[in-house]
Parts: structure tokens; sequence; C-alpha cells
């Protein structure tokens, strides 16, 4: 039995993690990964009408895969249904995030009107079609399996229980592939040499990466006469939280850098810069972009929750978090003590992140799938 696969990789929103986390899979597995792929725009469309797309773009296809990964944006369910002739072919479905435990804005007018449950509704039913389910970590997996009995009670007919029992028995965390040893070759030749710490943002500008309570603390420490640096980085949109004007005022005369920055040089070289990352998300099944500063030495002051704590090894634990109200006191504790702060090291926890590390778990767990399929 073949031990090298052709694997064809359906992304229906490429770009950000998405993007990066394909092409790093493609760029160290052993099986030959042909990606698929949609522009990262309309995002719910993409979960209506992928499967319709990548169904198109397959009937003109002469050759077959011998597996297929999916991530969860695509409606696994309508696109076996629409691709009859690869009934045999066995389809493996990553969860990057899903739509039952997204904290959704209350502003989103699917919300308003009562119709966001059917975005969760693809994801419930692509596990079910999926011959294997995957997740980014194991808060991601107990989560979404915790809370889809609930979810599916509020639905005329009730799916039947054993339903969530199978995808819970197929279902298993693969943990994010990500390139870090990158940020290592981008590492500036000198250290961060400031006198005052410098605080970092590098996460997307949005309301679940909660950004009124990250702000919120530093104007406390900025009244308390305490002096920082600050660097703010992550993709933006359109439409974004107003504190991100106000902070970029109020906090103007610390600001190294302020905004997206379109290279992986620069912004490597500003996690370099950068000493503390406090966390204040809402939403965060992995935490790519806090492990990516980790990886830099940056030091995370995190909450107890979300995947933060698989990050962390557990005797550390009472280190790196901080309880209801402490981030604020916390964080000062910090900053006063800059120069012990930065002799510690956080790159050796999430080193096991690396694509040369994971890349062959992904491929033993792409060929068990294969193989327990054709048996």
């Amino acid at each position: 039995m073949k031990d090298m696969l052709t694997v064809f990789l359906l992304e229906p929103y490429y770009g950000g993690s998405h993007q990066q986390w394909a092409n790093g899979l493609k760029r160290h597995s052993k099986h030959r990964i042909e990606l698929f792929t949609l522009s990262a725009r309309n995002w719910k469309w993409r979960m209506h009408g992928a499967a319709v797309s990548f169904a198109s773009e397959f009937k003109g296809l002469k050759k077959k895969p011998d597996l297929i990964l999916a991530t969860d944006m695509l409606d696994v369910a309508a696109f076996r249904g629409l691709n009859p002739d690869l009934a045999h072919v066995p389809i493996v479905l990553y969860f990057h995030e899903n739509q039952i435990t997204y904290p959704w804005s209350r502003s989103d007018e699917d919300v308003i009107l009562n119709r966001d449950n059917h975005y969760g509704f693809v994801n419930y039913t692509s596990a079910l079609a999926a011959d294997r389910v995957l997740f980014n970590s194991h808060y991601h997996m107990n989560s979404f399996l915790d809370e889809l009995p609930k979810f599916l009670a509020k639905f005329p007919d009730v799916p039947d229980e054993s339903t969530v029992r199978s995808i819970e028995l197929k279902s298993e965390v693969l943990h994010l592939g990500m390139e870090l040893s990158e940020l290592e070759t981008l590492r500036p030749e000198t250290a961060n040499s400031r006198n005052r710490a410098t605080i970092l943002w590098n996460h997307r500008w949005e309301y679940d990466k909660n950004p009124e309570q990250f702000f919120e603390a530093l104007y406390q420490i900025q009244d308390r006469g305490w002096e920082f640096y600050l660097i703010v980085v992550g993709e933006s949109f359109t439409k974004y939280p107003q504190i991100f004007d106000e902070a970029k005022e109020r906090l103007r005369d610390r600001i190294i850098h302020w905004g997206y920055v379109e290279s992986r040089e620069e912004y490597s070289r500003l996690l370099w810069q950068s000493d503390i990352l406090p966390v204040t998300s809402n939403q965060d099944f992995f935490g790519g972009s806090v492990v990516e500063a980790m990886y830099c030495n940056v030091k995370p002051l995190l909450p107890k929750r979300l995947a933060y704590p698989e990050h962390i090894p557990s005797f550390l634990h009472h280190t790196f978090f901080y309880e209801e109200g402490e981030l604020t006191d916390k964080l000062q504790r910090w900053i006063k003590d800059i120069s012990v702060l930065r002799k510690q090291q956080t790159r050796s926890f999430v080193e096991k992140y690396d694509w040369p590390v994971l890349a062959e778990q992904y491929d033993d767990a792409l060929l068990s799938v294969f193989k327990s399929r054709v048996c």
C-alpha cells in the first residue's frame, strides 16, 4: 500500500492564517499537496457557495486524489453530494474555527435577524460527512463537542444524540503548524536594549480580541505614571473598533509602530523589539499571534481560558496568567521589573508547533485515514 498520497487541500478562505497553514503544509509534507483555493472575502458566502465552486472545478480534472483535506468553511456534505465520482475518496475536515462557539458580534445583521445558526449547522453536517475531524487545539475540540448538543436543541427536529457521538469518535487534535523557524532567521542582530518595556498588540483589529480591555489597562498604567513603549500591528479592516483611533491619540507619545505591516521581515523585527504581550481576547481557538510572539521571547500575560493554557507548562501558569481584575496590576509589576523579565525564555514552550516538528504528525494522520478507508 502506498505511503505517499496525492492530497487535494480545499481552502475556501485563502488568506491570513488559513493561507499560511495551507502553504506550510504543502511545503513540509511528504505527501503531494495540491491547493484548491478561493479568495479570502465574503466568508458567509464561502460557506454557502464554496462546495459548488470546487465541484465545478473538479469536474474538469482527469486525475483523482487519494484524500481530500478541507477546512471548516467548506460545506463538506454538499461537496460530497455534488461529486458522486469521488465517493470513494476519504475527506478529512480541519477546524481552524467554528461558527457554533465563535462569539458573534451583536451588531451582525444575521444575529439581529436570528438567522446566524445556519453557519454552525453547516459545520455540524460537515463534521458528520467527513471521515476524520481535526481541531487545532484541545480547547477547540472540547468546546465544540460540549456545545453541540445545546446548539442542536434549538432546532424544531433535534437530531439524534448518536450523531454527536459519531463526530466525537472520529475527532482528534492536531495543533496548528506554523513557520516559526523563519522568525529566527529574521531575528535582528542586536537585542532590545531600551530602558522601558515595550508592549505589543499583534492581533486582528476586531471586537472578539477585546481591544477595549487592552487599551484601558494601558491608560491606567499611563495615569499611574509608568513609562512604556507601544507597538500595535495586526490586520485591520474597513470597519474596526473605534478604540484604536482613540488609543492612537491618547498614547501617541509612546508609539514605536502603529498599523499593519505587509512584509514578514518587518513583522518579525517588531516582535523581536517587544517585551510584553497582554492578551485580552474573548475568542482564540488556537492563538497563532500569541505563539509567534512567544517564539520571539515576548512574555505573554494571559487570561486563564480559551486555548492559552495549552501553550504554557502547568507549573508556570501562576507566572503567565492573570485572574479577573488582575491585568493592570500585574502588567505594572512586569513593567517595573523589565530587566528581570527579559531574561526569561518562552520560545521552548511553543517550538512544538513549528512545521518541521509537526509535519510528520500531519502526514501520519492523513495516511492513517487513507489506509482505514481503503482497507
